[in-house]
């Protein structure tokens, strides 16, 4: 059965996309305690697929080898990522040490332009962001040409939309379980751990 070369290229960034984002991150942390909360779902689940879009066309427009090549600008990052992640694990640690039910969480919302605010640290102060999308996405696009590459990119993008708004809706279907404060509890200390554990991975890889 033939498969147009197109297809096979949509279908491989999409695939591609969807291993570099289905992982327990900072980010995806971040979306399922919000989608939990019901909270800004569909802003917060937007604002990352669109930072995903952005940074897979600047990857697959070729831009990848000039991040690639700034390693000053890299650090900087790596860095300011280290910090930010070790200062929100600190939050969440000081959550699941009173932690509240599901309707105690809900009572003290969050604002918007702080939960935007929030999500966009989470994004853009990663540096493997930009290693996966820009870098490695980028790269590996440059083996397509003309039509397969734009659609290769179109799929990586595609796999972060509907990662994202999956993660952030689906949520709700764990409400019934954290109802209960133990749950909140183990949720943050993992989000806590998660944190500290890729604060430590970016120092050590900014000091190396």
């Amino acid at each position: 059965m033939f498969v147009s070369p197109i297809l096979t290229a949509g279908a491989s960034g999409f695939f591609l996309g969807a291993s570099l984002i289905i992982a327990i991150g900072a980010q995806n942390a971040f979306i399922l305690r919000q989608g939990l909360l019901r909270e800004h779902v569909f802003v917060l689940c937007l604002i990352c697929s669109l930072s995903d879009a952005a940074l897979i066309a600047a990857g697959v427009g070729g831009f990848g080898s000039l991040v690639a090549a700034s390693e000053t600008a890299i650090r900087l990052v790596t860095w300011a990522g280290a910090a930010f992640l070790a200062i929100y694990g600190t939050i969440a640690l000081a959550r699941a040490w009173k932690p509240s039910a599901l309707k105690a969480a809900r009572d003290g919302r969050t604002s918007l332009a702080s939960a935007v605010a929030t999500c966009l640290s989470f994004t853009f102060l990663n540096p493997h962001v930009y290693l996966d999308t820009v870098v490695l996405v980028g790269g590996i696009s440059a083996g397509y040409a003309g039509m397969a590459r734009a659609v290769f990119g179109a799929g990586a993008v595609a796999a972060s939309f509907v990662w994202f708004f999956a993660l952030g809706y689906g949520a709700r279907l764990l409400q019934p379980l954290f109802a209960k404060p133990a749950a909140w509890r183990v949720l943050d200390l993992a989000i806590a751990g998660v944190m500290y554990a890729l604060a430590f991975s970016l120092a050590a890889r900014a000091m190396n």
